[in-house]
């Protein structure tokens, strides 16, 4: 996103409206939430199928109507930033994804010098990054892969992450106070505390005077098998007959498979829901099941674990492909 889209956002001073978590949300608990009576352009748009984890929706709530900085650690592919977003696209607030992986500088966060064209004449000016912007505004800000952040981001990060916090932009000598509607969330596939697993190369241990700042941690694990089946069931209303759903079924049991295959380290890529959908949507386009399997996921796969991702196909549908063991020591 760049500075002038930023801009473009409306300033609301605050939110100005009320909604029911219990009635908005399905979820058992008696809450209401500020919310924003008109939609924006950097609302999330909503997702009617989309599931919410009690536990986790209620964090995100507490982070939205509290103030509270709100971390959800989980594996790939739970839908971490996701929930996130569907909570915001439902209360009608502003929300800006920033993935803080290596590319990501301090400078792009705070901003920078740049040349711009002022009455004719090329002057040097400094232009705001979005966090300035955004704390400026009212935002739902989220770090996604915050674990994997450079150190010299996350002292910045700290500085805003208090409900009374501050920006200081020491070459501009201001102090950027946090606007009353600007909230923070950050997702991560740790906990702080680095990667012991070996599974997420490139996370960082995160100082823990920072971790104590983030006032609510949650964790999101993969769906339960027959809420996903519900999903997938409802965005692709083709399968809804009794061969359909068994297929859908054995999809989503590959899916388990490959997780439980990623937790355990067997393999290093991981189905998700969304490619789940993918593989179901590419069945109807195919018409063959094996074939949709592996032009949607197995082909994203190292070449040396496709065949354990194969045997977890066939274990499924009884289906034996080409890169399944059996084929290659028979030499098919």
């Amino acid at each position: 996103m760049s500075l002038v889209e930023a801009k473009s956002i409306p300033v609301l001073p605050i939110p100005n409206r009320k909604v029911c978590a219990r009635s908005i949300f399905g979820i058992d608990v008696d809450m209401e939430v500020p919310a924003f009576a008109e939609r924006t352009q950097f609302v999330p748009d909503i997702d009617q199928a989309y599931v919410f984890d009690k536990v986790t929706t209620i964090a995100i709530l507490a982070g939205f109507k509290h103030n509270r900085s709100v971390m959800i650690q989980g594996y790939h592919g739970t839908g971490k930033s996701t929930h996130i977003e569907q909570v915001a696209a439902r209360l009608n607030w502003p929300t800006i994804r920033i993935n803080l992986d290596g590319h990501i500088s301090r400078l792009d966060l705070i901003g920078k010098d740049a040349i711009v064209i002022r009455d004719g004449k090329q002057v040097t000016e400094f232009c705001e990054g979005i966090l300035p912007w955004a704390i400026q505004n009212p935002t739902a800000l989220v770090f996604d892969e915050y674990d994997a952040g450079r150190p010299d981001l996350m002292f910045v990060i700290q500085r805003v992450m208090e409900a009374e916090g501050k920006l200081t932009l020491l070459d501009q000598k201001r102090v950027i106070s946090r606007h009353s509607g600007f909230r923070l969330f950050s997702t991560t596939n740790t906990v702080g505390l680095g990667d012991s697993t070996g599974l997420y190369h490139g996370t960082q241990q995160i100082n823990q005077g920072q971790m104590d700042r983030w006032n609510i941690v949650t964790t999101l694990n993969y769906l339960k098998h027959t809420t996903e089946i519900k999903i997938i069931l409802s965005k692709e209303p083709y399968y809804d007959t009794e061969e359909g759903r068994e297929s859908i079924s054995n999809m989503v049991r590959v899916a388990d498979l490959t997780r439980s295959g990623f937790i355990t380290g067997d393999i290093s890529t991981v189905m998700s829901p969304r490619t789940v959908l993918v593989w179901a949507q590419n069945a109807r386009i195919f018409d063959d099941i094996g074939l949709a399997f592996q032009l949607s996921f197995l082909n994203r796969c190292d070449e040396t674990e496709r065949v354990i991702v194969a045997e977890y196909f066939q274990r499924c549908f009884n289906i034996d492909l080409k890169e399944s063991a059996s084929n290659l020591i028979m030499g098919r």
